[in-house]
């Protein structure tokens, strides 16, 4: 696959995660989600999820298994998002690397291409599930930043080479 094409997600939705269509995703033969937490699922260093994603997460399991993969390292506060919603967990994923995304896949025992990586960083979430051959969604963060970001600069940056 051209480099190019890793930074590219399979689906780009201009809204928030709670907005993502769950049959949509039936439709492309989503069998599992792997979801990123940090301005995916919560603000980042927030751990007390809406009831908007609650609801939309639990619609979602109707697919398949759902884990959430983090780069972030604090794993008791992953641990407290994934109590939330009742999902494995993996914290201190360092995405783009492949490795803990492979162990996810492994425990839903789905094919990477049956599985959704949903992120809301394409140098991160996206890239990592490209390199997988996943179905990426990349998704608006879960709260607007209010000051300039890495992801802005990221996001940035990758629009001039693409």
């Amino acid at each position: 696959m051209p480099w190019r094409d890793l930074l590219r997600p399979r689906l780009v939705h201009s809204g928030p995660i709670t907005d993502l269509d769950v049959a949509m995703l039936q439709a492309q033969g989503i069998r599992g989600t792997v979801l990123d937490v940090d301005d995916t699922l919560v603000p980042t260093h927030q751990q007390v999820l809406t009831s908007a994603v609650i609801h939309w997460v639990e619609q979602l399991k109707s697919l398949g298994p759902v884990w959430l993969v983090s780069n972030n390292l604090h794993t008791r506060r992953i641990q407290t998002i994934a109590h939330q919603l009742d999902c494995p967990y993996i914290a201190g994923a360092a995405k783009p690397s492949r490795r803990k995304l492979r162990q996810a896949l492994q425990a839903m025992g789905l094919p990477a291409a049956q599985t959704a990586m949903i992120g809301d960083r394409r140098l991160t979430d996206i890239l990592a599930g490209n390199r997988l051959g996943m179905y990426t969604v990349l998704v608006q963060p879960i709260a607007p930043p209010h000051w300039l970001t890495l992801r802005n600069l990221e996001d940035w940056l990758i629009n001039q080479l693409l």
